[in-house]
């Protein structure tokens, strides 16, 4: 048996395939990982070639003897390809980064020969396979990054047997089932990230054993079930933590006070309720706090004083009550304060923005009344403010009309007074100003430049009086015009016609008088009109026949006078107009969009004539405008048919009754 064996062995030896390991060197493996890209648009990769020294090729850099890669940087170059097997003969590589590329395929096997691997950067490319289970061997991988791939199955175990690692980012592929426990085992890792994912389960309480770690990220398309564990207050390193969008649910652990290096909390768009954890007020580093989007209920608490370094703070779209806190407006750093959709009551802290700091302010949907603090904006920072539907009163700060770092104002839906502050219209940045439904009286104010930023100005449902000023045309940028149900009186000024961006126009429900001015019909990319309501008088100009994309006109309750234009039946855009309760004479158009309009469009107007409105009376016709030889008949006509037909019906009967009784009275006899 012994010597049968020995036999054996010697059998394979001689039999056995020979293989001589070839040493490849750097500038080989490089030329290979070169060959195996496919796709090279902007031709990085050209000085790859032997003229050169490979120690100057693009993203390769040497150690300072200038003979071994340390670093392979392709990120950022829309390369595609494989990454090829000879990227394992770069024995001295520490950083390896081809991200935001379009590399696809597998990561190679043989990766796991890279024993002095210190940084692997694969983000933003397209591999589509698991986890390599070779890459286990890199003992001295300091920095593994797969970001934003097309990684699939479990989040991977292998990673666990790289003591060293401090930087781990998986985040942005497709990896599900649940966090391992095994995850809690790095002595050395700083950040992990594992984020947008499909991760389910709940989080394992052992991730409380990473003292070191500085940035936490485990949010966005993951759904866990259950909260955050308390064992969350042992990362006593953390700095960063974001678990938005994530599932989570039951009330913040108070041991989250323990976290005092923590600058950002990040909880948002989650299910979490309960009132908020006062321990909160204990992180006296946090910069950044969102915790919108919840079911957190009660109070602002009063240790939220405490936090002096807080730069954000989000409560938005919770059931949050009473009034509040005036020490909101006394924390020293304070630029964006959203608290809009809660329940929220009592009146704004005055001292808002005395900080000089106030940057967005978002209160809009709450039940707050008083004033507006007069100081939002004395640090000239101040660039979004949002207070609608609210119960606020009195008048709008004068202060705000020299706010030069202003773009967006959304005050509508309150009780505010007074007028329009002075330059208010002149702010550089101004983009967006919505003041409707308040009683702001007084008159529009004068625009002393050219507003190029300002795309939208509602001033709808207010008290605002006078006439329109010419230079209302210099809001060469507005889209949306709207000044509906006011008292605007007086003519509309023709420099309307400069506004080229005007895509939508309602100066209905006001005092406006003379005629329509034709240079509305300048404004080419308006698809909506209403100037119903008015006083409008003269002739429906024949200009407004060449807006080729109006879809909606409404010139009601006006006085106008004369026929309406022909031409306007050729407007092919035109979906709903209203004529009606005017002066206007002769025939409707019937060709066109106007032989769909119903006669509610034209009512009110007792010259008028055409179809559903009577015939048309002898001069009521003109040269240019001739009755359709074709179309439904007039009511008049119908009722006439109608009644013809009637009497012939009774007649026919009558004489079938006499005939009848004269046959019966023959047979008789």
């Amino acid at each position: 048996m012994r010597l049968l064996l020995i036999l054996l062995l010697l059998h394979l030896q001689i039999y056995a395939p020979t293989t001589t390991a070839r040493t490849v060197s750097e500038y080989e493996a490089l030329l290979s990982i070169k060959s195996s890209i496919t796709d090279d648009p902007q031709s990085f990769l050209s000085a790859w070639n032997s003229t050169t020294s490979l120690c100057s090729w693009t993203g390769i850099t040497c150690d300072h003897t200038g003979r071994r890669v340390t670093s392979l940087d392709l990120s950022g170059l829309n390369l595609s390809g494989t990454l090829s097997p000879d990227i394992a003969h770069l024995r001295y590589l520490q950083n390896l980064s081809l991200a935001a590329n379009q590399f696809s395929g597998p990561i190679p096997a043989s990766l796991s020969a890279v024993t002095s691997l210190r940084s692997l950067n694969l983000s933003n490319n397209i591999f589509n396979s698991s986890f390599p289970t070779q890459l286990s061997s890199l003992k001295n991988l300091e920095v593994l990054d797969l970001y934003n791939n097309n990684m699939t199955g479990g989040l991977p175990l292998t990673v666990v047997e790289m003591p060293n690692l401090k930087h781990l980012h998986l985040g942005g592929n497709y990896y599900s089932g649940k966090i391992p426990p095994d995850y809690g085992k790095w002595e050395f890792l700083e950040y992990l990230a594992i984020s947008g994912n499909e991760l389910e389960g709940s989080i394992p309480v052992e991730l409380g054993n990473l003292t070191k770690l500085r940035e936490l990220y485990i949010g966005y398309f993951n759904t866990y079930e259950g909260g955050l564990p308390p064992e969350i207050g042992n990362l006593s390193s953390l700095v960063r933590f974001d678990a938005a969008n994530c599932g989570l649910s039951g009330q913040i652990p108070p041991e989250i006070g323990r976290l005092q290096n923590l600058d950002t909390l990040f909880l948002q768009v989650n299910g979490l309720s309960g009132s908020l954890t006062r321990e909160l007020g204990s992180l006296k580093s946090l910069k950044s706090m969102d915790l919108s989007n919840n079911m957190f209920t009660g109070e602002i608490p009063t240790s939220f004083a405490e936090l002096k370094n807080l730069t954000l703070l989000n409560l938005f779209r919770n059931k949050l009550y009473g009034a509040i806190p005036e020490f909101i407006a006394e924390l020293p750093d304070l630029e964006v304060l959203q608290l809009w959709e809660n329940n929220f009551t009592s009146t704004i802290p005055q001292a808002l923005g005395q900080n000089g700091k106030l940057e967005i302010l978002d209160l809009s949907s709450n039940k707050l009344t008083g004033t507006l603090p007069p100081n939002m904006c004395l640090g000239n920072n101040l660039q979004t403010l949002i207070t609608l539907s609210n119960f606020l009163f009195g008048p709008i700060p004068e202060s705000l009309g020299q706010c030069q770092s202003l773009s967006r104002i959304r005050m509508g839906e309150n009780f505010l007074n007074g007028s329009i502050p002075k330059g208010l219209f002149d702010l550089p940045n101004l983009s967006q100003v919505e003041l409707q439904d308040n009683l702001l009286a007084g008159e529009f104010p004068v625009i002393g430049t050219l507003a190029v930023n300002l795309g939208q100005l509602s001033l709808s449902n207010n008290r605002l009086t006078g006439s329109l000023p010419p230079s209302i045309g210099n809001f060469s940028g507005v889209q949306k015009l709207l000044l509906d149900g006011n008292k605007f009186s007086g003519s509309i000024p023709p420099e309307i016609g400069r506004l080229q961006q005007l895509t939508k126009m309602d100066f209905s429900h006001n005092k406006f008088s003379g005629p329509i001015a034709p240079e509305i019909s300048q404004c080419k990319l308006l698809t909506f009109v209403d100037l119903s309501r008015n006083e409008l008088s003269g002739e429906i100009p024949t200009e407004i026949t060449g807006m080729r994309i109006l879809n909606y006109l409404n010139l009601s309750k006006n006085h106008l006078v004369g026929s309406i234009p022909a031409p306007i039946a050729t407007m092919q855009s035109l979906t709903s107009v209203d004529f009606s309760y005017n002066n206007l004479t002769g025939l409707v158009p019937g060709t066109g969009q106007f032989s769909y309009f119903n006669y509610t469009s034209f009512v009110g107007n007792p010259s008028l004539c055409g179809p559903y409105l009577g015939p048309c009376k002898d001069g009521d016709v003109n040269g240019t405008h001739q009755p359709r030889v074709k179309g439904p008949l007039s009511s008049s006509l119908k009722l006439l048919l109608v009644i013809g037909l009637l009497v012939c019906s009774i007649a026919f009967a009558v004489a079938a009754i006499i005939k009848a009784r004269s046959l019966k009275k023959a047979s008789s006899v």
